[in-house]
This record gives structure tokens, C-alpha cells and sequence, in this order.
């Protein structure tokens, strides 16, 4: 127990974790934690100490628990047969799984945001684009993500398909950890950003064929790079 406080007291010196002071202490442990687990501070399969955790962010263990429980509904957090809580460690393949359901949910929303998007959402996303080509090159990791899955939910918003949004929210929740693992990846940006481009090109010219394929081929792509990852984990251990 010692040895977690002193980790979770370096990360606190570090500024990686701060104490939380707005009102919505929830959601905003929600975030931090959120963040910690993408960038595998704390890594897949690691016990969470709920108390030295909410200790070192200056709150009490009930908004600690409300984020564990925000967390876990996102697939982030799973627990143990002693309902000790975790950070989930899901198998490549199930991850494969669900990007799959994830791939034609997302050309599908590429295909009816063709026909239903108003001028000023594909302008919106024509934006988020832009700003992912100037975040690519020297932007943190996190930031270059979160625009890149603003990208991605404001195609989904444009489809008009309260359905669509609805389902693709929830398996992009469980993926958000699996989808910032490929979205990292410095050596296929190149190509991340030349689909994004695509992407963007399709929906502005509202070619709803192009669009559809253009959005399943991203995403069979992040499976890729998955896939790579893992490997790569592998071998460096």
C-alpha cells in the first residue's frame, strides 16, 4: 500500500494528477483518470486504490467511486471477482470485435451525414480537420486525440440518426482506449491524416458511397494498429 501512495504522490508532483476543485468533482475525476488510463499511467490491469487515489486528488471516495462507475460504463474500469476495481485489460480480439460493429456504424453515419449534414456541420468538421493537420506535428498526444474523436462524433451528429448516435456512443466509449493506441501511432499519421482528408472530402462533396467507404477503411485501419501495437508490446517485453 505504501508503494502505490508514494506512486500516486510522484504523480500528483508531477502535475499528472491535481486536486480537484471545480463542483462536478465526478466528472472531473472522470476526465484525469480517463487521461492517466490512455496514457497508461495507470496501465491495463492495475488494481485502483480508491482511497489513496481520492486522497491524492483532494476529494472523497464518493465522487471517486461516481467516476469509477462513469469509467466503467465506458469499458475503462472492469473489477475482480472481489469487486476490486481495475483497470480494464480487454484482449485484442474482443477490442477487434466491437471495432468491427464500430466500423459500419461509422459508414453508415458517413453515408446519411451526406444526405442530412447542414452546410454549417460540414464546415464545423472541415475545421476539426484543419486543426488536426496543425496539431499533428508538435501536439500533445491527448489533445491530437480528443479532436480526433470530436471529428469522428460530429460526422456521427451530422447523420440526423438520434438511433445511430445513440449505439455509436456507446461502443465508442468502450473503445476510446483502443482508438487513442492507433490514433498515437507517429509512424502511420501520415496515413491517418490522408484519411481524414478523404473523410472530409467525401462528406463536402457529399458522395455518400465515398464517404461510407472512406469511414470503414479508417477504422479497419486503427485495427491494423492495434494489432501492431500489441505486437510491439510483446516483443519489448
Amino acid at each position: 500500500m505504501m508503494g502505490k501512495t508514494r506512486t500516486l504522490t510522484s504523480l500528483v508532483a508531477k502535475g499528472d494528477i491535481k486536486p480537484s476543485q471545480r463542483r462536478s468533482l465526478s466528472a472531473e475525476t472522470a476526465d484525469k483518470l480517463r487521461e492517466l488510463i490512455l496514457l497508461e499511467k495507470l496501465p491495463p490491469g492495475m488494481h485502483i486504490p480508491e482511497r489513496d487515489l481520492a486522497e491524492a486528488l483532494g476529494i472523497s471516495r464518493t465522487p471517486m467511486r461516481e467516476a469509477l462507475r462513469l469509467l466503467e460504463a465506458e469499458g475503462l474500469v472492469d473489477h475482480t471477482p472481489t469487486r476490486r476495481s481495475r483497470v480494464a485489460n480487454p484482449s485484442v480480439e474482443e477490442l477487434s470485435q466491437s471495432m468491427i460493429v464500430l466500423g459500419t456504424l461509422e459508414a453508415l453515419g458517413g453515408e446519411l451525414a451526406c444526405a442530412h449534414a447542414s452546410d454549417s456541420q460540414l464546415e464545423a468538421i472541415d475545421a476539426l480537420n484543419r486543426r488536426m493537420l496543425a496539431e499533428s506535428g508538435d501536439g500533445s498526444p491527448v489533445e491530437f486525440f480528443k479532436t480526433d474523436m470530436n471529428f469522428h462524433t460530429s460526422i456521427i451528429a451530422a447523420s440526423g440518426n438520434a438511433s445511430l448516435v445513440e449505439t455509436h456512443a456507446k461502443y465508442n466509449a468502450k473503445l476510446w482506449r483502443a482508438r487513442f493506441l492507433s490514433s498515437r501511432r507517429m509512424l502511420g499519421r501520415a496515413t491517418t491524416l490522408q484519411q481524414h482528408q478523404d473523410i472530409t472530402d467525401a462528406l463536402l462533396a457529399r458522395d455518400a458511397a465515398a464517404a461510407a467507404l472512406a469511414m470503414r477503411t479508417h477504422i479497419e485501419t486503427a485495427i491494423d494498429n492495434l494489432a501492431i501495437t500489441a505486437d510491439e508490446q510483446e516483443t519489448s517485453e
